[in-house]
């Protein structure tokens, strides 16, 4: 039997992008509220209560096939329509991008927050949008929810945190947290999106649902963005690139896995990027001593989707996944904003994630297992002794639930104590 929990109407998850898009209010003419379907930016644009108590604000989705048909044949009629608006799902119609540049420089003085803007696909990235109003928008970016969005707490984990206490302090600030402990096979079936994670409380209906969202998405979404001529190739591309997670992305590989032509497999997966499906993780490339591995490494944005596609049990990859998530979610409010990157030697010395800040480096190290050992901190330490002056500190994360220091400045935490 399908268990389906409905939300009340009235419970809204506090976002950690929503901090970003109330700053960015006040800024900007124009805020693009950009991330995958379903992740919750309808929800976030209509409960904001930045924006929901606005009542001069028009809400408006160009997934209604009458808004969409006024807004192609009299864009500078549509947004005039009200003195603020909430615009849903701009990438159905990118030449509409056009017609608000023109009223924002027609605006004087510019008045903060006129438009909010939602779209499924990364506009930048977008080959039909020509327009990126430069100058007059602020991007924010929504992940699929982190573990704490979803318990309620509305933050990420304490990245941000670990950066400003000195590393002697990470004892102690790790030691503090209140979030309960987790299963980390169980929170990657889950996943991010709201409606799996929080809505469905069983293993059955999430099944359904991600297979309703990648129909959706395959059929609907993709179309709008590029024709794709054989769905069945890029589904299993999707697949094969899910098998993946957390290795280095070759793409003549992939091809030959999928016998798809390796000009097509690049088309592919830069639409799977520009959907907000594939994240590709830089490498970091300040290089001293060794020679760098340079090639991106591979990750999806939602672990629950990302097992549902290989139909598999969650692996080490799906652990390292998700704690990328959570960096994401983290990353993506900041200003300015820290990278995160990667970071492997060509002799095989790897650090799962390295955040850089400022003048600082953390790397991180994921490990599936409970109790880390000394393997498990050689690419620590070698990436500690090639970066002496910029290294802050060291992390494992792994599925124990023990805090100890495992040599210099590299501190062993449960995962879920820091995510």
């Amino acid at each position: 039997m399908i268990i389906v929990h409905v939300m009340d109407d009235h419970h809204y998850l506090p976002r950690v992008a929503g901090g970003l898009l109330r700053r960015a209010l006040e800024a900007t003419p124009v805020v693009v509220l950009m991330g995958a379907r379903q992740a919750g930016k309808s929800t976030l644009v209509q409960s904001e209560p930045a924006l929901a108590g606005d009542g001069d604000r028009l809400y408006l989705t160009l997934d209604d096939l009458s808004v969409r048909d006024r807004a192609v044949h009299s864009p500078d009629d549509f947004v005039r329509s009200a003195p603020r608006m909430t615009i849903d799902e701009v990438q159905r119609e990118p030449d509409l991008l056009l017609a608000i540049k023109r009223a924002v420089d027609e605006d004087r003085p510019r008045r903060p927050g006129r438009f909010v803007l939602t779209g499924s696909a990364n506009l930048l990235l977008m080959q039909r949008v020509s327009e990126t109003l430069a100058g007059r928008a602020t991007y924010v970016t929504l992940w699929p929810l982190a573990r704490r969005e979803r318990l309620g707490f509305g933050r990420p984990g304490i990245w941000g945190e670990l950066i400003e206490t000195p590393v002697e302090g990470w004892y102690d600030l790790v030691r503090s947290q209140k979030a309960p402990p987790a299963d980390w096979p169980t929170e990657a079936r889950l996943g991010g999106y709201p409606t799996p994670a929080v809505e469905l409380l069983s293993a059955e209906a999430r099944e359904i649902w991600f297979d309703g969202y990648v129909r959706t998405y395959l059929e609907r979404d993709l179309q709008s963005l590029a024709s794709i001529d054989n769905l069945l190739d890029f589904r299993r591309l999707m697949r094969a690139a899910c098998l993946r997670l957390g290795n280095l992305m070759n793409q003549m590989e992939l091809g030959r896995d999928t016998r798809v032509p390796r000009t097509t497999v690049h088309r592919y997966l830069n639409l799977l990027e520009t959907s907000y499906q594939l994240v590709r993780l830089e490498p970091y490339s300040v290089n001293r001593t060794r020679r760098l591995i340079k090639s991106p490494k591979l990750y999806w944005s939602d672990p629950g989707l990302a097992l549902y596609l290989t139909g598999g049990e969650p692996s080490g990859a799906h652990l390292e996944n998700l704690v990328l998530l959570d960096l994401l979610v983290w990353r993506h409010a900041q200003v300015p904003r820290p990278e995160v990157l990667y970071w492997r030697t060509a002799s095989g010395l790897e650090v799962d994630f390295v955040i850089e800040h400022r003048d600082g480096l953390v790397p991180v190290e994921v490990k599936a297992g409970g109790r880390p050992g000394p393997r498990d901190l050689r690419g620590l330490q070698a990436f500690r002794e090639e970066y002496p002056d910029r290294f802050l500190g060291g992390l494992v994360l792994h599925a124990g639930r023990e805090v100890e220091w495992l040599g210099d400045r590299i501190l062993g935490a449960p995962w879920d104590r820091v995510v």
